[in-house]
């Protein structure tokens, strides 16, 4: 996670969580046409008006604070069912489930992976891919997302 990227989940999850809502992750993307992207998630779902609301309370923390020079487009919606992991956390609720890893190295030989999760363990991320398990430092995850299954 970049040093931008963690302020502005420190300074939005306060103002998210006192909405209700948890703060499932922030992504920034620089350069032109800049986009920060507000993911939010609640137990019960999230709505089009979910969305709304804390878009409307985003706004004005990021008015008045303004972490982010220049123009960007601001967006908020649920992580979905192929949602991004932000944080190691994260993945705990996910155990069997299958994720998409992109790696900044490679772990037995590939940096790309649709693997199952197996296990959270300290800063490690343990995954069964072709039926090996696999242990993969999360300090080496560059991007995840969950992959769902339809029977």
């Amino acid at each position: 996670m970049s040093k931008r990227t963690e302020q502005l989940t420190e300074l939005l999850a306060p103002v998210v969580e006192d909405l209700g809502f948890v703060l499932w992750g922030v992504e920034y993307i620089q350069g032109r046409g800049a986009v920060l992207r507000v993911f939010i998630d609640h137990a019960d779902g999230i709505s089009v008006d979910d969305c709304a609301a804390v878009s409307h309370e985003v706004s004005g923390v990021l008015d008045v604070e303004d972490p982010i020079p220049g123009e960007f487009n601001l967006e908020v919606s649920s992580p979905g069912m192929d949602r991004p992991m932000f944080d190691i956390t994260q993945y705990v609720d996910y155990i069997g489930e299958d994720v998409q890893l992109k790696l900044l190295a490679p772990v037995s030989g590939k940096r790309k992976m649709t693997a199952a999760i197996v296990a959270v363990d300290g800063d490690t991320l343990v995954v069964e891919l072709d039926g090996e398990t696999l242990r993969v430092p999360y300090s080496q995850v560059d991007r995840a997302r969950l992959q769902p299954r339809f029977n």
